[in-house]
């Protein structure tokens, strides 16, 4: 999916209640030069049955009514629209109604067998897809169905990074776990990215901090959810921003955060301070492996086991106190020794 401005902002309501409300946030949306798409739910996939699921085909036809109608973007362009598909017949129906941009939701992305059956029903249609990743935190189901579209023959693809349905999320909906959108874009480095402010915290509040927190993250823009009265919303109604504190919001956040062609001389000599810190900690790393190889002859010799479970626990724990006294997140230095412990275990069975 070709993103020409940053941010590429989709703005619009959770789900589309009446043609009333979709012309009157359409209207306002309109006028906001950052927005350049919008969005509105058709279909809704309820956790539940018995809550709103959606009008269906006849908001397909607003859509198109509005598009064809005298309403502009603010480049002068007809208004576009993108929605939320989860089955072939979706797909079909957005055609027929001229919406040729269209999500699949985070229920779906986790479910191989439907991400084939909508990547068939799109090869060949020249639709443009967003991908919103699973809600299991599994970074291989995101990128199998990015994988499962290019199969397709579906190039014009972009992500969109909603947040992960933990245990315990926090203050968040969703939790972000940024690091598993940054995998995806190690996986596909010209991949377009979106952040859903709205689906991961829950509360507009939070929206402008996890936008800005996107852009500091090289994001490519956002989908937010949009509604003219948000506490009359049938649907996610704490997460919906109006258009006002919208356009306040996009006011708000930098210009130019992520350009990367006027380094300052402070700022290049930090990053070679960093780069020689990173040396050192790979020779020590590199000492730290031939020490344990060291210590694999030494166990041989004297019939001890590789693993020693309560030397571990001790380590660990000391090292954890130390590095806490030295400002480090425990967690952080936890996860970073557990992962120097198993290569040392994999390096001892050599």
């Amino acid at each position: 999916m070709e993103i020409i401005e940053r941010p590429f902002v989709i703005a619009g309501p959770c789900s589309v209640e009446s043609r009333e409300q979709l012309e009157s946030v359409c209207t306002s949306l309109c006028s906001l030069p950052q927005v350049q798409m919008i969005r509105g739910g058709v279909w809704k996939p309820r956790t539940r049955p018995g809550g709103f699921e959606g009008l269906g085909e006849p908001a397909l036809q607003w859509m198109q009514e509005i598009s064809n109608g005298p309403l502009r973007m603010a480049d002068g362009n007809h208004v576009r629209f993108c929605c939320e598909v989860a089955r072939p017949e979706h797909i079909e129906l957005c055609l027929r109604h001229g919406i040729n941009t269209v999500w699949i939701g985070a229920r779906t992305t986790g479910n191989p067998f439907m991400v084939d059956e909508l990547a068939e029903a799109l090869r060949g249609n020249n639709m443009q897809v967003m991908v919103k990743n699973p809600m299991s935190p599994d970074v291989r189901l995101w990128i199998g169905a990015f994988e499962r579209l290019q199969q397709a023959n579906i190039n014009c693809i972009a992500a969109i990074h909603r947040g992960f349905n933990m245990y315990n999320n926090y203050d968040y909906r969703n939790t972000p776990l940024w690091e598993l959108a940054i995998e995806l874009r190690r996986t596909f480095p010209t991949l377009p990215i979106l952040c859903d402010p709205s689906h991961i915290s829950g509360k507009s509040s939070m929206a402008k901090d996890l936008m800005l927190r996107a852009l500091q993250l090289a994001y490519d823009g956002f989908m937010v959810e949009v509604h003219p009265n948000p506490s009359q919303a049938w649907t996610d109604a704490d997460q919906q921003l109006t258009p006002s504190q919208l356009s306040d919001i996009l006011k708000s956040l930098p210009n130019n955060i992520n350009d990367d062609s006027s380094h300052t001389t402070a700022l290049e000599a930090l990053r070679s301070r960093i780069d020689a810190i990173d040396y050192d900690m790979l020779q020590l790393l590199a000492r730290r492996m031939e020490v344990s190889r060291e210590i694999a002859a030494v166990k041989r010799n004297e019939g001890i086991s590789v693993y020693q479970a309560k030397r571990w626990e001790s380590v660990m724990n000391n090292r954890i106190k130390i590095a806490t006294d030295m400002g480090l997140d425990p967690k952080f230095v936890k996860e970073l020794l557990d992962k120097i412990h198993i290569e040392s275990v994999r390096v001892q069975f050599e």
